[in-house]
């Protein structure tokens, strides 16, 4: 209802009713005015365009924001439950969380290169918390057992996908400051030139 009264339709439905108001006021209409501000809201209301739907967030600032929160909220989940967690594997997503937050602290450069973003958004949102999820989910006495036939036990394979991701957000990060790398090495080839001419 509150969103409703900032919309299009709402402030056109108005205008229509104010047009309703000044034909009553001016004599144009006699005792039916009310009748007729109500009948021009809904026209007014009605004939304008639907909201624009948006489906991307606009805000890097703000999105960034929820993402590092979402990323603190996991690292402290995880320091809470450390006693239940395998040996490592609360420092690995501290690791992780570090990466990702380095960059989302650059949330106009994030903005400029969707790839990247949604990579971010997928390791923090998705990936990063479902594997911290599916282990603390399982009773501890199951997840430190060795399971039979030489499968990895619910530890070892949280322990693997804390690399992994680890590896994936070292990854992106190198996709991200790829364009600084290239900048400081034009700089160091230029200041080389400079002092071979000087």
């Amino acid at each position: 209802m509150i969103r409703y009264l900032g919309s299009t339709k709402n402030l056109a439905g108005c205008v229509g009713g104010l047009i309703g108001l000044v034909l009553y006021l001016t004599g144009v209409v006699g005792g039916l005015w009310p009748v007729v501000v109500a009948g021009l809201y809904a026209v007014f209301a009605l004939l304008a365009p639907p909201e624009r739907i948006r489906l991307v967030p606009v805000d890097a600032v703000t999105e960034a924001g929820r993402l590092r929160a979402d990323l603190a909220s996991v690292v402290g989940k995880v320091t809470a439950q450390a006693q239940r967690m395998p040996e490592s594997s609360v420092d690995g997503v501290r690791r992780i969380a570090e990466v990702l937050d380095d960059l989302l602290a650059r949330p106009e450069r994030l903005a400029a290169d969707p790839d990247v973003r949604h990579a971010i958004v997928r390791l923090a949102r998705t990936d990063l918390p479902l594997s911290v999820q599916t282990y603390l989910n399982l009773p501890w006495w199951f997840a430190a057992k060795r399971r039979a036939s030489g499968e990895r036990s619910a530890s070892e394979e949280l322990l693997a996908q804390l690399d992994l991701l680890e590896t994936e957000a070292h990854r992106v990060a190198e996709r991200f400051y790829a364009g600084d790398v290239t900048l400081q090495a034009d700089h160091t080839r230029y200041l080389r030139e400079r002092g071979d001419r000087g």
